[in-house]
């Protein structure tokens, strides 16, 4: 993929969404100030987002962290090219997001993308490249008994930031699922356009 785009503030300090479908842009990687955007064609009103934690049991550059770290670029790559798939959160070095951290916690990484529906982002975790990292989590992760993923609409083209997953990922421990953050078991339709 090629590597290029309007330069701007860091990924993480942006306040407002870019509209990254009103510039054209199809699966090609940008790099935003401090983080890489991945992005593919848009269809309905609103896609799916979602993010995803992990307390390390370890730091990344440890034994412990190896086999999870070997991976990534491996399931990333099955993530960009599956269908459905939208944007992906990625750090700009190396192929995940694993320099971002998730309420200024150094051992909570996240992972956040955007899909066009719940069913290609299930397929997805459960598909054949993934499942078999996700059955492997409690080998690099700690086992947290609130939520670790939520989900959530959002309009075309909007794009997510870290600290939008966080409010998202609150709201749902703090209230449960609702049509603000819901999870995969209790889905909240999408909304009208």
């Amino acid at each position: 993929m090629g590597r290029g785009g309007p330069a701007g503030p860091p990924l993480f300090a942006c306040e407002n969404p870019v509209d990254w479908g009103a510039t054209g842009i199809r699966g090609r990687a940008l790099t935003v100030g401090g983080g890489r955007w991945q992005a593919r064609g848009m269809s309905a009103a609103y896609e799916l987002a979602q993010v995803n934690i992990g307390r390390m049991r370890a730091p990344l550059d440890s034994p412990v962290m190896k086999d999870f770290m070997d991976g990534l670029a491996k399931v990333n790559a099955a993530a960009d090219a599956h269908d459905g798939f939208v944007w992906r959160l990625a750090d700009g070095e190396g192929e995940g997001a694993t320099a971002f951290r998730f309420w200024g916690d150094e051992w909570l990484i996240v992972n956040m993308s955007v899909w066009e529906d719940p069913e290609s982002f299930r397929a997805y975790v459960y598909g054949a490249v993934h499942r078999p990292y996700l059955q492997r989590r409690r080998e690099w992760f700690e086992h947290l008994k609130e939520a670790i993923t939520a989900l959530w609409w959002v309009p075309a083209g909007e794009r997510p930031t870290v600290q939008d997953a966080e409010k998202r990922l609150t709201m749902l421990r703090e209230k449960g699922p609702s049509p603000d953050a819901f999870t995969m078991k209790e889905l909240f339709p999408r909304p009208e356009a």
